[in-house]
C-alpha cells in the first residue's frame, strides 16, 4: 500500500475534482471528497494525527466561509444587491461604456467585502436584469462579474477563501496583509478594464441610449448598511485581537437574520441552504486529500520549481507556477499544496505572490475556480452558455497582463511597506 499511496493520492484528487466540476445528478462536491479523504487515511498515505491537524486547520476558515454565505443571502433578502443594481443602470443612463464602469466599481467592492461567491452567486443575476433595462447587451457585463470575482479577491484576507488560507500561513496581520495587496489590487482591477473594454468593444459600441426603465424595488435599508459596514470594522477589530473572522461575519449574519425572520423576507431552510454546509464539509475533505498529494512527493516536485527569495522575478515566478496549478488542480488545492512551499522558499513574500497566481490564474480556463463554475450555472440559468473558445481567449489577453502588473504592484508594495523585497 505504501508503494501505490502516491499514485492513489493523485488519482482521487483528480477524481474528486472531477467530480466537482461535473457534478453528476447535481450533487454535492463532498459526495466524492469525503470517501477520498477516509481512503487517502485508511491506506496510509495520511497518518490520522496529520488529517486531524489539516482538519483543525481549516476550520477557522470554514467556518467563515459559511458564515459570510449566509451574510451575502441576507444582504440579497434584504435588498442590497437589487439596490446595487439600479444605481448602476441610473449611473449608465443607457451608456454601455458607463454601464461597465458601475459595475466594475461594484463587482470589486462586492467581491472584496462580501467575498467572490456573492459576486458570482448574487451579483451576476443582478447585472443581466441591469443590462436589460439599460437596453444593452449583457455579455461584457456578465463577463466582468467572473473576472472580478476572482482578480478583485486581492484585496482583503477575508475576501476569498483561497486568502483566508494565505493570510494564515503569512503572518500577516490583516491591516500590513490589506496595506500590501492593496496596489497590486488597484492594477489588477484596471488591467481588466482595459482588456475587457477593448475585447468587448463591438458589443459596448451598440446602446439604446435609453433612460432606465423605472424599478420597482424598495430601497435598500439602512441597517442592512450599517451592519455591512460594522461587519467589515469587525473584521479588522477581530483580526487585532486575534479573533477568527468567522466570529465578526456570524456577528453580522445573526443581527440581520433576526431581522429578516421577523420581517419573513427568509426562513430557517433559507439560511440553512445559504451557509452550504456540504460545500464546507468538501473543503475539508479536499483539504486531507492535498496532505495525501503532497507528502506522496508532489510537494517536493512542485517546490524544485519556486525560486527563493522576494526579488520581481522570483516572486513573477511563483506566481507564474500558482496560475498553472490553478488551472490544472483548481485553484483551492492549489493553495493548499503552494502555501507552505512558498513559505518556506520566500516568507510572506513569496505567499502573497502565489496568492496572485490562484486568483488571477483561474481566468483562464472554468476549472481553474469553483467560482468560475459555479458563475457558468448562473449564465445556464439565463440561457446564456458562455462559450469555451471566447472565455479562454479573453483570459489569454488578461491573465498574463495581470500577473505581470499584480507582482510589479506588489514588489512595489514590499518595497515601500514591508521592506523586504530583493
Amino acid at each position: 500500500m505504501t508503494a501505490v499511496a502516491p499514485f492513489v493520492a493523485v488519482a482521487l484528487l483528480v477524481g474528486v475534482l472531477g467530480f466537482a466540476v461535473a457534478r453528476p445528478r447535481g450533487w454535492p462536491e463532498a459526495v466524492a471528497a469525503v470517501p477520498a479523504a477516509l481512503v487517502v487515511v485508511l491506506m496510509g498515505a495520511v497518518p490520522p494525527a496529520d488529517a486531524w491537524a489539516e482538519v483543525r486547520t481549516l476550520l477557522p476558515v470554514v467556518a467563515f466561509l459559511a458564515a459570510v454565505l449566509v451574510l451575502s443571502h441576507l444582504c440579497a433578502a434584504e435588498g442590497l444587491f437589487a439596490a446595487a443594481g439600479t444605481l448602476m443602470a441610473r449611473v449608465a443612463r443607457g451608456r454601455p461604456q458607463r454601464l461597465l464602469v458601475a459595475v466594475f466599481a461594484a463587482a470589486s467592492l462586492v467581491t472584496a467585502v462580501l467575498s467572490l461567491d456573492a459576486t458570482v452567486v448574487l451579483l451576476t443575476p443582478v447585472v443581466f436584469v441591469t443590462a436589460a433595462r439599460a437596453g444593452v447587451r449583457p455579455k461584457p457585463y456578465v463577463y466582468a462579474t467572473t473576472h472580478l470575482a476572482n482578480s478583485a479577491s486581492l484585496l482583503l484576507p477575508v475576501s476569498n477563501l483561497t486568502n483566508l488560507l494565505a493570510f494564515t500561513a503569512s503572518g500577516l496581520s490583516f491591516a500590513r496583509f490589506t496595506a500590501l495587496m492593496a496596489l497590486p489590487w488597484v492594477v489588477v482591477v484596471v488591467i481588466e478594464y482595459v482588456v475587457l473594454r477593448r475585447f468587448f468593444g463591438a458589443d459596448l459600441a451598440v446602446g439604446s441610449g435609453q433612460r432606465p426603465a423605472r424599478s420597482d424595488d424598495p430601497p435598500v435599508s439602512t441597517v442592512t448598511v450599517v451592519v455591512v459596514v460594522a461587519t467589515l470594522v469587525g473584521f479588522v477589530l477581530a483580526a487585532v485581537l486575534g479573533v477568527p473572522p468567522a466570529w465578526a461575519a456570524a456577528a453580522g449574519a445573526l443581527v440581520l437574520a433576526v431581522r429578516a425572520l421577523a420581517r419573513r423576507r427568509t426562513d430557517p431552510a433559507a439560511l440553512l441552504r445559504a451557509a452550504n454546509l456540504p460545500f464546507c464539509v468538501f473543503v475539508l475533505a479536499l483539504g486531507i486529500v492535498v496532505v495525501g498529494v503532497v507528502q506522496s512527493g508532489v510537494g517536493g516536485v512542485v517546490a524544485g520549481f519556486l525560486p527563493a527569495g522576494s526579488s520581481f522575478l522570483a516572486l513573477l515566478a511563483i506566481a507564474g507556477v500558482a496560475a498553472v496549478l490553478a488551472n490544472l488542480l483548481n485553484n483551492l488545492p492549489a493553495v493548499l499544496l503552494l502555501v507552505p512551499l512558498a513559505a518556506a522558499a520566500g516568507g510572506p513574500a513569496a505567499v502573497l505572490a502565489a496568492l496572485l497566481g490562484v486568483n488571477l490564474g483561474p481566468n483562464l480556463t472554468y476549472v481553474g475556480s469553483l467560482a468560475t463554475l459555479l458563475w457558468r450555472r448562473v449564465l445556464r440559468e439565463h440561457d446564456a452558455e458562455p462559450s469555451i473558445g471566447e472565455f479562454s481567449r479573453l483570459g489569454a489577453w488578461s491573465v498574463p497582463a495581470t500577473l505581470l502588473g499584480g507582482v510589479g504592484a506588489l514588489w512595489v508594495s514590499l518595497a515601500t511597506i514591508g521592506g523586504i523585497a530583493g
